[in-house]
Formats: C-alpha cells, structure tokens, sequence
C-alpha cells in the first residue's frame, strides 16, 4: 500500500512537469482553451453590449465603433472601450464611456446579462428617452452616474432595488416627475446628485432613511414644498445643497442633529420663518448660503458659535434687528454678505475682529450711525460694499489703509466731508461708487493713481472745481459718473484712451469745451449723457459710429453743426435726445435705420427741411419731439405707421398742409401736439379714432370747418385746445360726454352756439372762450349771453318705451327709462355725413318693450338658478344670452325684498341713467313689473375685482400696470360722481365685489343700490349702507353721510389692488399708531414692499414709481377724519401725474413715512 501510494505521488509529479513542459513549449492551444471556458459570461456580455450599440443613432461616430464580435480575442468585450472586467470571475465589472458621443436610449439594453456589474457611467452623451425600470437587475450596482444627457421621463421607482449603491448622478437631464419615496429604500447610498435633472414636487420624507450618505446635491432645478424634518436623520451628512429651487416653509430644526455638515446652500428658493438659532450647532460648518429667500426674524446670535465658518450669505431676506456682535467670534471668515435685508442699528465694532475677511456686503439695509474704525483692522478685505443705508458722519479716511481693496461701494447714504487725498493709496481699486452722498470739496488729484479703477462714480453730490488732469491715467475706464455735482471745466481727454468705456454721465453741471476727442472712436459705449452743461464743438464731427450705444442724451448745451447719417448706424441706439442745441439743417433720412429707436428729441434746435418719410420706420417709436425748429412742408403720411407712438410734438415749427388722416393708426397716442404751425383744411374726424388721447393741442394754425363728431370718442381727454384758427359752426353737444376733460381753449375762431354741458366748458376761463362769433351759455356771463332758447337741439335721443300688454291675467309691463342711447350722425346744419355707427342694444328689437321682457325670460329660462352669476342684499344677477347674441347681466331683484328692495331698484335705475363714464358700468335698459323687476347691464367678462385677486392664476394676470390703471380708472369715476355729476352722487357702497372687470382689464363701478344724491349745502342723513371692512369708520356713530365716505372705501380697495388681499388687518394695525409710540415704532419697520402682493414679481422703474405715489393717496385716503381725506378729484389729478412725494426707492419706504405725509384740507 505505502509503494502504491509512492507510485501515485510520482505519477501526479510527472503529470505537472509535463502540463508544465508542454505549456512553455506550445502554449497557444492551451490560452485559447482557457479562453474558451472563461468566456461563457462574457460571451452574453459581448452580445447584449453590441446589440445596444446597433441601437443607437451613430454607432459608427462613437468612440464604441471599435467593438466588435469577432478579433484577436475571439468576442472578449474586456480589451474594448469603455469595458472593465474581471478575468479569474470572467464578467464585466464596469461599463464607463463618458464622453464618448453616444445618441440614443437605453431601451435597448439588457441589463440582466451584467450580473456582476460594479459601475455604470454614461455622462455627458446625447442620450435621451427614459430610464429604463430594468437597470434595477444590476443588483451589485454601486456607482450609477447618468449625469450630463438629454434623458426624460420619471425616475424609476425601482432603482430602490439597487441595495448596493453608493454613488447616484442624475444631474443635467430633462427628467420630470418627482423623486420616488424609494429612494429611501437606498441605505448603502453616500453621493446622490440631482442638480438640474428635471425633478420636480416635493422631497419625501424617506429621504431621512439615507444614513450613510454624505453629500445632497439637488441644485438648480423645480423642487417646491418644504424641506423634510426626517433630514435632520443624516448624521454622516457633510455637503447639503438645494441652491436655486422653489422650496418654502422654514428651515427645519432638525437640522442642527447634522453635526457633520460643512456645506449649507439653500440659496434663491421661497424659504420664510427665522433662521433656526439650532444652526449653531453646526461646529464643522464652513459654507452657511440662506441668499435669496423671505426669511424674517432676527439674525441668531448663536451662529457666533460656527468657529470654521468661511461664507455667510444672508443676503436678499425680510431679517430684521441689528447684525449680532457675536458675529466678530467667525475668524475664519471670509465672506459675510447681509445685502438687501431689513437690518438696522449700526455696525458693530466687533466686525472688526474678523482678520479673514475678504467680502464684507451691508448694502441695502437700514443700517445708522458711522463706519466704525475698528473696520481699518480688515486688512485682507477685497470687496466692501455699504450703499445705499443710512450711514452718516464724514467720509472715512482710514479706508485707505485697506491696501487689498478692489471694490468700495458708498453710494446713496448720507456721507458728508471730502474725499481724502489719501484714497489714492488704495492702488488695487477698480470700483469706486459714492454717487449721492453729501460730499464736497474737489476731486482729489491722487485719484489718478488709482491705474486699474474701471468705475467711478461721484454724481449728486456737492463736489466743486474741476476733474484733475491726472485722471487722464485712468485709461481703463468703463464707467465714468460725475453729473449732479458743480463740477466744471473739462473732460479729461484719455477717458476712453483704453478703448473700454461704457457708461459716460456728466449730466447738470458746468462742463464746458468740446466732447473728449478719445470718444468719437469709442465703440464700446452703451450710454452716455451729458446734457445740462455748455459743452460745445460740432456735432458733425465729434461723434462717430457706435455699434453698441443704446442712449445718447446731449439736451441743453451748445452744440452747433448738422446730424449726419451715422446715426442711423448705430443698430442698438434706443434713446437719442439731443434738444435745446443750435443743431441746424435737415433731418437725416438715415436715422430711420436705427430699428431699435424708442425716444428721438430733436427739439428746440434750428432744423429745417421736411421731416423725413423714413422716419415711419422707427416702428419701436413711442416718443417723437420735433418742436420748435423751422420744419416745413407737409407732416408725412408714414407717421402713421409707427403704432407704438405715445407722444408727437411737432409743435412751433413751419408746417403746412393738412393734418394726415393716418394719424389714426397711431392708436396708442397719448398726446399730440401740432401748434403754432401753418397746418391748413379740417380736422380729420379720424382724430376721434384715438381712444386713448389725453392731450390735443391744434392751436395756432389755419384750420377751418367744423369740429368733427367723432372727437366725442375721446373719452380720457384732458386738454384740448384748438385756439387760435378759423373754426367754425357749433360744438357739438355729443362733447357733453367728454367727462374726462379737464381743461379747454376754443379762443379766437368762429364758432357759436351753446356750450357742452360739463364743467370743462361751463366753468372755462375767460380767455379760453374769447374772440369767437357767438357762444352762449356757460359761467362767464360778463362774456358770454345766455343762450336764446332753454332747449337745445340735440345729437342724442332719449326713448322711454311703456308697453301695455293685455291679456287674461291683465299683465302689465312698464318699460321705464332708457332701452337705448344712439345718436344722430346728421351735423345741425345738414353738412356730410359719417358712415353709420353699429346700433346699440336694443334697438334690433325695435324699442318693443314686451320682445325685450320675453327674450330675457327666454333666455334665462325663467331666471333659472345655473344661469345666477352673483347673489347681492337686494337681488341676484345673471348672465343672458339674448336673440340678437349679444350677451348681458340682468339683476333681478328680490321679489320678496319688500320696500328695500324696491326702492335700490328705483334709486339704481334713476342713477345709472344720468351718469356715463368708461369706468362705471352701463345700463342698458330696465323693466318694472308686477312680479317681477330687473335691470339690464353690459357684461363683464373679467368677474368682480375680489373674484380676481382670491384667484392665485387671475392675480397673476393683473400685473402692476394694469392694477395702476384699475386704481385710476376707479379715482376718475368716483370723482366724476362727486364734481361733475349736478347733484352729486355718493355710492356708499364701494367695494372689491363691486368693481367689475372687462375682458381688457378695465375695471367698472357697479351695484348702486345704495346711491343717493347728496346736497353739500345741507345734511344728509341716512340708515347705514355699504360692507363692513370697506366703510368708513364715522358711520359707526353717525348717520350723516357725505363724500369722504366713499373717498374713504375707496382707499380700501386701492389697498387691496396693491396687496392683493383685503387689507384689514393691516389697518386695523396701523390706525394704532396714531395713539401709541410703540405702534408708531412698529409702523416704522414695516416697509412697502413687503406689503405688496407677493405673487408679482416687486414693480419697477415707471411704474414703482407709480405704486408709490397710489400708496401715498391711499393712507391719505384712509385718515381717521373725513376733513382730513383729500377730495376725489384731487386724487384724480394727483394719480394722474403719478409722482411720488418721497424721494426714496419703494423697497426703502416705511408704512410710517406714508402714515406721516400731510393730510388733505377740504
């Protein structure tokens, strides 16, 4: 036994020396063997790989084109692209072709044929189509990075499966959809990034379930809902990011368990509530980003605690109190930006301790006092920016001393002193802002050592002298801002030597001599202005070819020489205002190459010629001012092709010929201004065709004829004035629906006959109705004689039908008031007639009083219930489709309303059909009758004002200028109600759900139920009326009304147009401050912009301004006594204007700025 045991060792001895023998010697069939028998896996591998990549779009111009089944390793993908295997296990492990162009889907994949792999990297391809729920058979998966492609579709609740995954990217995708709840189900997960990928709805709460993850990145993309509590569960966290997404709520507390967290950036989301002082917590902390949110509160003290903070961004929040002193403990930090929120107190001195310091930004803030000293100590300081506070005291001299700083921004504070010689020290400086402080003195001389400054700016301030020459060294000047000041002198000539600069303004001052010579080459600016000074020189040969200019502005100077036609080569220019020159010769034809032209004023220079034709191709055109030149020939017809022209003044110039007809299509006109010309034959009654005018002057001409009809359309004219030519005839009285007008001047023609019956006429000057052939009528009795005869003829037919029809049940209709207004296209005098108006409601049924009952009742089928749009205290209103397709509101009142109600039906019938005005709804007709009695409006398609603004989606809609323009068009009916309406009308119920809107937005005073005529010369006492939360507060203890009532109402609906909300609580708040000193205080922190309407976007420019000045009236409006609110005509007037009488910004003016305007006088 123990030989045959022998013989078996030697045996298996001989066996391997001979494998060993025969593989060194012919070791080729024997590899392939081996091949052959670890290529069973690899072999599904290869096929599966392949038959993607036929799949895709351009498998042949990919980096994969080199795989193929047959070559030197008979079929291995292990030698291929992109392929990664093991050899002992014979599978593919990892699959990485980044960047390798591939274009197509994943579709085609069979990821069950890789059991083993490892990793799966696809990012930055052209990829697209959906992920596929199969990728969840790679079950050994740990790095899945699909960032970086085009793909779509949800994310696939199955990748939940993948237990083994540690690394995820999606990033840079278009998917949609949310983020499934199984993601939770990934507990090996450490890196998942989702940054632009397409994701939206809300981050679930089993995200708290991910507790080896280290690093959340969900960047840029539309995630909303409030950030999960359960995130507070990531221990291991250390990078956390949702930057640039639409998450609200607070941040949780929870987040102060994540001890392990050196990055927060929630920047640029809607975030509220206060920072939690659980942050403090946070001792690893190194990144703290919460910019761009509406958090509130105070800034926590405890974040003094973050000893490694680098960055803290606060910047663009509503918070509030005084910036911490413990904040002085981050001496690691180097970024501290606070801009933009509601901070006050001063700056702390401990801000000084903070030696790391590069970017220190307080700007836009509330922040008193003076600049600390103790900031001289931030000697690594780079950027500081402290514009726009209420910094005081004199301009600190130790910023010299910050040898490091590029950018110091100063600008609108109230810093006073000179500029220090010693500022030219700081020779890094390339940004110098102290625009609108109190600075005076001169321009120190060292200023031009400061070589790499790019912008300077120092306008509106108290600066003396001239620009010192040196300043000649700043040769890389982009913006140039010294205007507002009593500078004077000259321009330095090298301010655009380096070929960079942008921005030139040196408006209002005393500069003098001609524009720097560097300029005429300088194509890289943007905007320059310099009017307001003396500048000389030939303007023909001091500017050149501009490709970049957008705004030229060289009004009130001295400029001489003609405008040449390079003007017109300047394809950005979109303001060129060069009036109150001695400019001379024609208009160029070619500046009506200059597409992009909004504002061109060439006014009160010595110009002369014809106005061009080609300037009808300025088709952005809003403003055109040509006065006072020495124009001549004909106004041509191409101007009426610019349809966005809001003004034309051609005014004082030598024009002749007729007015063009085409004017007509300038639809957006707002004023027009033809006087002192030689303007020759009628007025074009297509002048009428121009609903939105408010300003006519045609005075001083040589026109004839008689005034066209067609004007009376003109219905928010103010002025007009014809003075001055050879008019004739009498004025129509249709001009007796001209409410809106204001002022008029028809001296010095031929006209005759009575005046229009509204106060523009009755209660005109003297000297506007002088020097005519025989107007009658009117206040000037000393000018004018009465008119001869009490009635007059009129252009409009009042028909009141009564119908009575009998029958079995004796059935009486009383059509009482007016079904229809028309009016008579006929002149008085029997001259040309107009084509035919479209006849008004009713009149199709040929004024048949029983017809306009019974298609009412038909088409409401009876006062059917789905035919209800609103239900009021005296009836409800509904929506009738009538025969003739019109479309109209019928309110019905109650039949079981009783005196009450049948007397709002008599006192809104007797209102509404002596008032017309744009901006109060129009009666059609109404109907009296035994059982029982409705009147017949217009309809409004937009609902009422409150339905709007409860409507998130309709709210949007109302942006601000058309919510200015509600507020409007509201002051000038009430106003017009109060002074032009003989007696008086109060409507005592004005309200949010009494305001209705048309399809354009325009809003219409409806429901007068409530109205009554109001004598001021006696008491006027009455039962209360109107709805609680929009009357005013006297009716509470007494029973006089008068109109300050609905003065009062009406603030409380312009306050609400701006908040979007009922304003309640806010009042309520605010009319404490008058009796208490905290109140006043709180009154003081509450600013304007943060009661504006939240779902728009903050106003801006024109129409901020606009919003200010409507908040002004609004507090004037809503004082506790009624002798205090203005009248609604000054509101009128005041809103008509829209300026402000506060000089500050809307995002800077407080609720007790406004509270503390003065009060109104009556």
């Amino acid at each position: 036994m123990a030989i045959f045991n022998e013989l078996l060792v030697l045996l298996k001895s001989f066996l391997i020396i001979t494998i060993t023998i025969n593989n060194l010697l012919f070791p080729r069939p024997y590899t392939a063997a081996i091949l052959h028998n670890s290529s069973n896996g690899t072999s599904e591998e290869a096929e599966a790989l392949l038959k993607w990549k036929d799949s895709l779009d351009n498998p042949t111009q990919s980096l994969i084109f080199s795989w193929k089944l047959h070559g030197p390793n008979n079929g291995s993908p292990c030698e291929w692209v992109g392929i990664n295997c093991d050899h002992e296990l014979g599978s593919v492990l990892g699959i990485n072709l980044t960047r390798c162009n591939l274009k197509g889907t994943l579709q085609h994949l069979s990821f069950s044929s890789f059991p083993n792999l490892l990793t799966f990297v696809l990012s930055d391809n052209l990829l697209y189509g959906s992920i596929p729920s199969s990728i969840s058979n790679l079950t050994k998966l740990n790095h899945l990075d699909l960032s970086g492609n085009h793909l779509s579709g949800n994310f696939p609740s199955e990748i939940g499966l993948l237990k083994s995954l540690n690394f995820l990217h999606v990033d840079v995708n278009n998917l949609s959809g949310s983020l499934p709840h199984e993601i939770g189900m990934l507990g090996s997960l450490k890196v998942f990034v989702g940054d632009a990928s397409g994701l939206s709805g809300s981050i679930p709460t089993s995200i708290g379930n991910l507790s080896s993850l280290t690093t959340l990145l969900l960047q840029n993309g539309k995630f909303s809902g409030s950030i999960p509590f359960e995130i507070g569960q990531l221990k291991s966290l250390t990078k956390l990011s949702f930057f640039n997404n639409s998450l609200t709520g607070s941040i949780p507390a929870s987040i102060g368990n994540l001890s392990s967290l050196t990055i927060i950036n929630f920047f640029e989301n809607q975030l509220s509530g206060p920072i939690p002082h659980e942050i403090g917590q946070l001792k690893s902390l190194a990144e703290l980003n919460l910019g761009i949110n509406h958090l509130s509160g105070t800034i926590p003290a405890s974040i003094g605690l973050l000893s490694k903070l680098t960055n803290l961004t606060l910047g663009e929040n509503n918070i509030v109190g005084s910036i911490p002193g413990e904040i002085g403990r981050l001496k690691a930090l180097t970024v501290l930006n606070l801009y933009g929120n509601q901070l006050t107190g001063t700056i702390p001195k401990s801000i000084g301790n903070m030696s790391s310091l590069t970017v220190l930004s307080l700007a836009f803030n509330k922040i008193r006092g003076s600049i600390p000293r103790e900031l001289e100590q931030l000697k690594s300081l780079t950027n500081l920016y402290l514009q726009h506070t209420h910094l005081t005291g004199l301009f600190p001299a130790f910023i010299a001393n910050l040898s490091k700083l590029t950018e110091f921004g100063l600008n609108k504070n109230e810093i006073s002193g000179t500029i220090p010689h010693e500022l030219g020290q700081l020779i890094s400086l390339e940004h110098l802002a102290l625009a609108e402080n109190h600075l005076s003195g001169s321009i120190p001389a060292s200023i031009g050592n400061l070589t790499s400054v790019t912008y300077f700016s120092v306008f509106t301030n108290n600066l003396v002298g001239s620009i010192p020459p040196e300043m000649n060294n700043l040769t890389h000047m982009k913006n140039f801002s010294v205007g507002g000041n009593i500078l004077s002198g000259y321009f330095p000539e090298n301010i655009c030597i380096g070929g960079q600069l942008m921005w030139f303004e040196a408006s209002d001052s005393y500069f003098k001599g001609s524009i720097p010579k560097s300029m005429k080459n300088c194509s890289t600016l943007i905007a320059v202005s310099l009017d307001g000074n003396q500048l000389t020189g030939d303007i023909s040969k001091d500017f050149g070819i501009y490709p970049n200019l957008e705004m030229m502005v060289l009004s009130n100077n001295m400029f001489v020489g003609e405008l040449t036609g390079n003007w017109g080569q300047c394809p950005k220019l979109s303001m060129l205002i060069i009036s109150n020159n001695k400019i001379s010769g024609p208009i160029p034809p070619e500046l009506g190459k200059a597409s992009q032209l909004h504002w061109l004023d060439l006014s009160s220079n010595r110009l002369e010629g014809k106005i061009p034709m080609e300037l009808g191709q300025l088709k952005l055109l809003f403003r055109l001012q040509l006065h006072n030149n020495t124009l001549t020939d004909n106004i041509p017809e191409e101007i009426g092709m610019l349809s966005d022209l809001q003004e034309l003044n051609l005014a004082t110039n030598k024009l002749g010929g007729p007015i063009p007809i085409h004017l007509e299509q300038c639809f957006k006109l707002l004023h027009l201004n033809l006087q002192n010309n030689r303007l020759s034959g009628t007025i074009p009654f297509q002048i009428g065709k121009l609903r939105s005018l408010e300003d006519l002057d045609l005075s001083q001409n040589s026109l004839v004829g008689e005034l066209p009809l067609e004007l009376k359309n003109l219905q928010v004219l103010e002025t007009l004035n014809i003075s001055h030519n050879k008019l004739s005839g009498s004025i129509p009285w249709s001009f007796s629906e001209m409410r809106s007008l204001i002022s008029v001047d028809v001296s010095y023609n031929e006209l005759e006959g009575p005046l229009p019956n509204i106060n523009a006429f009755i209660n005109a000057p003297a000297t506007s109705l002088q020097k005519n052939k025989g107007l009658c009528g009117g206040k000037n009795s000393s000018l004018l004689k009465p008119c001869s005869t009490p009635k007059v003829k009129s252009n409009r037919v009042t028909i009141s039908v009564i119908v009575s029809i009998a029958g079995t049940l004796t059935l009486l209709f009383i059509i009482a008031g007016v079904l229809f207004i028309f009016r008579k296209k006929e002149r008085e005098n029997n001259k040309e007639t107009r084509e035919p108006e479209i006849e008004p409601l009713f009149a199709a049924w040929g004024h048949d009083g029983k017809k306009v009952h019974d298609d009412i009742v038909e088409a409401t089928e009876n006062f059917d219930s789905k035919y209800c749009i609103g239900v009021g205290g005296y009836g409800s209103v509904y929506k009738a489709l009538l025969s003739t397709g019109q479309v109209v509101a019928v309110k019905k009142f109650h039949e079981s309303g009783g005196v009450a109600s049948h007397k709002a039906f008599e006192y809104e019938a007797n209102v509404l059909t002596k008032v017309r005005h744009r901006n109060i709804i129009k009666l059609y007709g109404f109907c009296s009758h035994t059982r029982h009695s409705f009147l017949v409006y217009e309809f409004m398609e937009g609902g009422s004002l409150a339905n709007i603004l409860s409507d998130d989606v309709k709210a949007k809609e109302l942006e601000w200028t058309i919510r200015v323009n509600v507020v409007k068009g509201l002051a000038n009916a009430i106003s017009y109600m109060h002074h032009e309406c003989t007696p008086p009308v109060i409507h005592r119920d004005i309200s949010s759900k009494n305001v209705l809107m048309d399809s354009e937005y325009e809003a219409h005073i409806s429901d007068f139920g409530s109205a009554r005529t109001f004598d001021p010369e006696t008491s006027n006492w009455s039962s209360f009326a109107g709805t609680f939360g929009y009357s005013a507060p006297e009716l509470a203890y007494t029973m006089e009304v008068n109109e300050k009532c609905d003065v009062y109402s009406f603030g409380v609906v312009a306050l609400e147009v701006i908040m979007g909300k009922h304003p309640g609580d806010l009042i309520s708040s605010l009319s404490e401050s008058s009796s208490s000193s905290l109140s006043s205080s709180r009154a003081d922190q509450i600013l304007l912009k943060d009661i504006l309407d939240e779902r728009l976007s903050p106003p801006r420019n024109q129409v901020s301004d606009q919003v200010v000045s409507i908040a002004e009236l609004i507090f004037a409006c809503l004082n506790p006594s009624p002798q205090s609110r203005p009248t609604m005509k000054q509101l009128s007037q005041k809103l008509s204007t829209s300026k402000s009488s506060l000089s500050e910004p809307l995002p800077m003016i407080t609720m007790k700025q406004l509270l503390d305007l003065p009060t109104y006088t009556s």
